[in-house]
C-alpha cells in the first residue's frame, strides 16, 4: 500500500489524481494539501500545512506553484517522503534545490507526466541528430488561456533535446487560448520537405495517470532524481 498526499487537492488535477487513486488498491489517500485561504481546507483530510500529515506518508504528488513546491520539498526531506514533481516555471535555483533534495529522498521530476510526451523528447533528440543542420527547427506549443508560464515546461524540455544535439536552442512559439489541454509540435524544415513531430493531450487525465505510475515507481526506491523515462523503462 502506498500512502499518497496530493498537493493542490481541490484543483482540477488534484481531483483527478484523487479519483484515480481511489480506484487503485495500491494507493491510500493520506491527505490533501491546499493554500490556507482555500475553502476546501478542513474538508475531509485536506490541510494547508504538509508537516501535519507528512509523517507516515510514502509519496507526495506535487502539481502546484514553485513557492509551494519548494516549501513542501523541505518538509518531504525532513520526513523522508518521496515526491513526484510536475510543477513548471521552476528557476535554476529551485531546480538546484530539487537536485540537492534528491540525495535525501527519491524524486520523479518531469515537466510533463504523459508517457507519449516523454517519448516525444527522445524522438526529438533522435530526429535532431538524424536530420542534421540542413533542417531548421522550431517548436510550437499551445495551452489554455489560464496557463501562466510561457513557454511551457514541456516546450523547454523539447528545446533542451535539440540543444543537446545541435548546441543551440530552437525558437519557441507559445499560444494561449481557449481550454487547450496541451499541444506540442517540433517542426523540422528542409529545402524540399517538412517533418512535424506532434503530441496532443486530449485530457488532463493523461498527466494524472502518469503521475500515479511515477508514484508506484518510487516505492522502495533509493534517493535519486528520476525521470518519466525511468518510469517507462519499468513498464
Amino acid at each position: 500500500m502506498i500512502r499518497l498526499v496530493i498537493s493542490g487537492a481541490a484543483g482540477r488535477m488534484g481531483k483527478r489524481l484523487i479519483s484515480f487513486a481511489l480506484e487503485d488498491r495500491e494507493f491510500e489517500i493520506a491527505g490533501g494539501l491546499e493554500s490556507a485561504d482555500d475553502p476546501a481546507v478542513g474538508q475531509g483530510n485536506i490541510v494547508s500545512d504538509f508537516a501535519k500529515i507528512a509523517r507516515g506518508c510514502d509519496v507526495l504528488i506535487e502539481f502546484t506553484f514553485p513557492d509551494a513546491t519548494m516549501k513542501h520539498l523541505e518538509i518531504a526531506c525532513k520526513n523522508k517522503v518521496g515526491m513526484v514533481i510536475g510543477t513548471t516555471a521552476l528557476s535554476e535555483e529551485e531546480m538546484s534545490q530539487i537536485k540537492k533534495a534528491s540525495k535525501q529522498i527519491p524524486i520523479v521530476f518531469s515537466p510533463n507526466m504523459s508517457i507519449g510526451a516523454n517519448l516525444l523528447f527522445k524522438i526529438t533528440e533522435d530526429a535532431s541528430r538524424s536530420l542534421g543542420k540542413d533542417y531548421e527547427v522550431k517548436i510550437v506549443e499551445a495551452h489554455h488561456i489560464k496557463k501562466k508560464d510561457a513557454p511551457s515546461g514541456t516546450a523547454k524540455r523539447l528545446g533542451e533535446a535539440v540543444l543537446k544535439v545541435r548546441g543551440k536552442t530552437p525558437p519557441i512559439k507559445s499560444i494561449r487560448e481557449g481550454d487547450i489541454v496541451g499541444d506540442h509540435s517540433v517542426i523540422f524544415t528542409g529545402k524540399y520537405e517538412t517533418i512535424e513531430l506532434k503530441h496532443s493531450a486530449n485530457s488532463r487525465d493523461v498527466f494524472a495517470k502518469g503521475a500515479l505510475l511515477a508514484a508506484k515507481f518510487l516505492k522502495g526506491k533509493k534517493p535519486g532524481l528520476y525521470t518519466i523515462q525511468d518510469v517507462i523503462s519499468k513498464l
